[in-house]
């Protein structure tokens, strides 16, 4: 693969920031945002895969984006990894297209393609010229239905899987921290594996276990087409039913219901190894957005929004929170960790906070920091508990909540400048059962989080008992290690 992202365990949900006053201006105008989307469109063909069009006639370029709900979480122990492994596979072949010339025909149509594969879903996408959208939709097709390839193929290519896992975990202290940290945070929840998959899952990795997950997860019905650019709706509607409609209809497998139990006490993890500074994560349990949360919300720019459950006002006063610690240039953690008070030192080079908003799986809020010169993670753990302490005793400003407001705002906004960012957008709702004009409707809910619902979310779920705590303590370096050079040529 040129490139296969694999997400973090936390889904950061910060916002873009306006950089200039005059943009700020226009960023907050609810006008200029209600004008700007393109009407968006989904429908459902006879084999139950979904289709999402969003004309956007401002540049002759379209993005095509195939979406499948199943991701890492949808593996069973003894498989991890297999998920990823079958998003490279993807790309070796079916009966009319040898192993790697889909990426080549691409390319001739003057276009990039490459996949991604997350915790929740899988995906591919191709940006390509809007004349060429029919040629990508009959290739993408074909591959959906129609994947194939020898296990020769196979096992050269399971090698790129595991030289990935090399060079981006076990080469990288800190991802190898996080992948740790996570399998310790979560104990029935299926977030608890890594997306790349245990090294030892990839050597034990069979041909069958890729082509079995294939065919159980890869049928329309668990699939959604995104296209997005210069378009019409019934274009696409006539090509998807020609290269999608014939695929034949499967049920999709019953999911069973794997609930993380309740936490009861902190969890620890010290990390050892090669490593130039230390590190600390702190990770919460905290509630996510669920579909509901929105489905009652008729006119998305309405002040008057009707309420969400609560678990679904503390995510939102969560993400506002996270936004407030760091979500901008002097935020609250980089002013008293990183830059230090008056009369004080820095107690960090670096500290963060994000919060995770939706997810097909349980959601944390993350704190995290790498220690100043002469300070220790404790320190920094203390540091970080304290601002959200600070903020749990005394509330957040108007101004603050005004901040923070404009920039989700602003980034929703910019957000319409890609037509690659719109598709992924509408795809990504669409995994999580979001109605398409989700991010419209989370602003609005967003817009109406109040000053006590941050202060009343930072009381309530930053106690030890849903805490993890996570360290890297740093072995020295061997002088005489070199940089690991991949030997394998990672392509499709």
């Amino acid at each position: 693969m040129k490139l296969s992202v694999s997400l973090p365990r936390h889904f950061v949900a910060l916002f873009s920031v306006c950089l200039l006053p005059a943009t700020l201006a226009v960023c907050f105008s609810t006008a200029a945002l209600a004008q700007a989307p393109a009407p968006v469109e989904q429908f459902t063909l006879a084999n139950g895969l979904t289709v999402i069009v969003k004309p956007d006639h401002r540049a002759p370029t379209v993005a095509h984006m195939l979406w499948v709900r199943v991701g890492s979480m949808d593996e069973v122990d003894g498989t991890s990894g297999v998920a990823h492994a079958l998003e490279h596979m993807m790309f070796k072949g079916t009966p009319t297209v040898k192993a790697g010339d889909f990426s080549r025909q691409v390319a001739a149509l003057g276009g990039r393609e490459n996949a991604f594969t997350s915790l929740d879903n899988t995906g591919y996408y191709e940006q390509i010229p809007a004349s060429k959208l029919e040629d990508v939709m009959r290739l993408d097709a074909d591959r959906f239905a129609n994947n194939q390839w020898l296990d020769a193929e196979f096992k050269r290519e399971i090698e790129v899987v595991k030289e990935e896992r090399r060079l981006r975990t076990e080469d990288a202290p800190r991802a190898m921290l996080d992948e740790q940290a996570t399998a310790i945070t979560f104990m029935a929840a299926p977030y608890r594996r890594p997306i790349v998959g245990w090294m030892s899952d990839l050597d034990a990795m069979t041909p069958s276990d890729v082509r079995d997950f294939y065919r159980r997860w890869y049928v329309p019905a668990n699939a959604a087409v995104v296209v997005a650019g210069d378009v019409e709706v019934a274009q696409v509607r006539a090509l998807a039913e020609k290269y999608y409609g014939p695929i034949a209809a499967r049920p999709v497998p019953v999911r069973k219901p794997r609930s993380e139990p309740e936490q009861t006490g902190m969890r620890r993890l010290d990390f050892k190894a090669p490593a130039s500074q230390a590190y600390v994560d702190l990770a919460f349990k905290v509630p996510k957005l669920e579909p509901a949360d929105l489905a009652d919300l008729t006119d998305p720019a309405a002040s008057g929004a009707s309420p969400a459950t609560a678990a679904g006002r503390d995510a939102l006063a969560l993400t506002v929170l996270a936004a407030v610690l760091d979500g901008y240039s002097g935020a609250r953690l980089e002013r008293a960790l990183v830059q230090g008070k008056q009369g004080e030192g820095r107690v960090a080079d670096s500290a963060g906070a994000s919060s995770g908003l939706v997810g097909r799986g349980p959601q944390l809020f993350m704190l995290d920091g790498v220690p100043a010169e002469g300070k220790t993670t404790q320190q920094v753990a203390t540091a970080l508990r304290q601002q959200v302490a600070l903020i749990a005793h005394d509330g957040v400003s108007e101004a603050e909540l005004h901040r923070v407001k404009t920039q989700w705002v602003a980034s929703e906004t910019y957000k319409l400048d890609s037509v690659f960012s719109q598709a992924r957008e509408l795809g990504s709702n669409w995994v999580q059962g979001l109605p398409l004009d989700a991010s419209a409707r989370m602003i609005a809910r967003l817009r109406s989080i109040t000053s006590g619902e941050v202060q009343a979310v930072a009381t309530k779920y930053f106690g030890d008992d849903q805490l993890t705590t996570a360290t890297l303590l740093p072995q020295p370096m061997d002088p005489n290690r070199k940089p690991r050079k991949s030997t394998v040529v990672t392509q499709h």
